[in-house]
């Protein structure tokens, strides 16, 4: 038995790269969200009752395109104000699956609302200086069952409309696995 024989091959692939080959890895944004003058906004991922699967929050992001910060607070399972839109800017990482993987979760968003959320938990909060993208990478250590929710909220500032946008990366997987 020469030596090659004896030898194991492994490779190791990060957590995200092994979700998209199994089709389970998805991104996607909000549109863009206005809000100031006492109006706030939010962008957030949504895991309906039914889907089965839980949620893995994997990265954000939060751009600002204005010229003023922000402040962001990031939400754990909250009411959110406001009447909420579904984006359609959602897509499977790999898009090299046939049939391509339909997510389960949902990215929802609000402009101009009254209020702030209700219950959940505002888990931490971030500055969005101006013109520029925060970024957060999570690893999927944020994970939500079917009816939860991780929202980031955007709070007006005094006097200027901002426009932003919020994205995300995350993973589905069956409760059952």
């Amino acid at each position: 038995m020469s030596n090659n024989d004896r030898i194991i091959k492994a490779v190791n692939i990060p957590n995200p790269l092994y979700q998209s080959l199994q089709g389970r890895y998805f991104v996607g944004q909000t549109e863009h969200i206005l809000f100031g003058k006492g109006k706030n906004g939010w962008g957030g991922l949504f895991n309906p009752f039914k889907s089965d699967v839980n949620l893995f929050v994997n990265a954000f992001t939060i751009t600002n395109h204005s010229e003023q910060p922000f402040e962001a607070e990031i939400w754990f399972n909250p009411v959110s104000p406001g009447k909420p839109k579904v984006s359609k800017n959602v897509t499977p990482a790999n898009t090299a699956l046939t049939p391509l993987p339909k997510p389960e979760v949902k990215i929802a968003y609000a402009e101009f609302v009254d209020g702030t959320p209700k219950e959940g938990v505002m888990a931490f909060r971030r500055i969005v200086p101006p013109q520029s993208t925060l970024t957060s990478d999570e690893d999927g250590k944020y994970i939500f069952p079917p009816g939860g929710s991780f929202i980031i909220f955007l709070t007006s500032p005094n006097n200027e409309i901002i426009q932003a946008e919020v994205a995300f990366g995350w993973f589905e997987k069956n409760k059952k696995m």
